[in-house]
């Protein structure tokens, strides 16, 4: 499966928090988060120091007051063409869990607008509505024209965790808060 590291990301949460500090979440409002770094596996998978498209050398974290946990996932789109859309670095108070495409649970851009960066000559920056969802990905590709995705062999245990703290932490309402996402960059 050379589109996924053999192992899951490591990061601890004291690790973790310094880098979440500078984006001010209020967690008592916001315990539940979810955390992106692009090109966690940034030297270690594809060509070193560069940012590949089409494999999951990305890393997703899932949290929480009780847990956090650790996904091999992509935040690039599968490939490039003018106009594909890759989700600008930032915190995005966008989503809450919703089925992805009508089919499955997933959480879904739904609660706010992001901002992606569209391929093109020059790339162009593009805020709206466009359905950057956080869904299961694909075993030949990462199954993404700009989503988040988590590897399919890890999918279950990230949206059933996820969905479990949101219970946990919301109640009856877990399917209706918003769940900020903050994407970062390995540097």
């Amino acid at each position: 499966m050379g589109n996924v590291p053999n192992t899951r990301p490591r990061l601890q949460t004291d690790e973790l928090y310094p880098m979440l500090d500078r984006y001010n979440i209020d967690r008592d409002k916001y315990p539940l988060v979810i955390v992106g770094i692009r090109g966690y596996y940034l030297n270690t998978m594809g060509k070193p120091g560069v940012n590949d498209i089409g494999i999951y050398d990305d890393a997703i974290f899932v949290d929480s007051p009780n847990v956090m946990a650790a996904f091999n996932g992509n935040t690039d789109p599968s490939r490039t063409r003018k106009g594909m859309a890759h989700m600008k670095p930032g915190i995005y108070y966008a989503y809450k869990f919703g089925l992805h495409r009508g089919k499955y649970l997933a959480l879904i851009q739904r609660m706010d607008k992001v901002t992606v960066i569209r391929d093109g000559n020059p790339p162009k920056e593009d805020t709206g509505y466009f359905g950057i969802n956080i869904h299961n990905g694909g075993w030949k590709s990462t199954g993404s024209l700009g989503c988040q995705t988590i590897h399919p062999s890890q999918w279950s245990a990230f949206i059933n965790l996820a969905s479990a703290e949101a219970q946990r932490l919301f109640g009856e309402n877990w399917k209706s808060v918003r769940i900020p996402y903050v994407l970062m960059e390995n540097k």
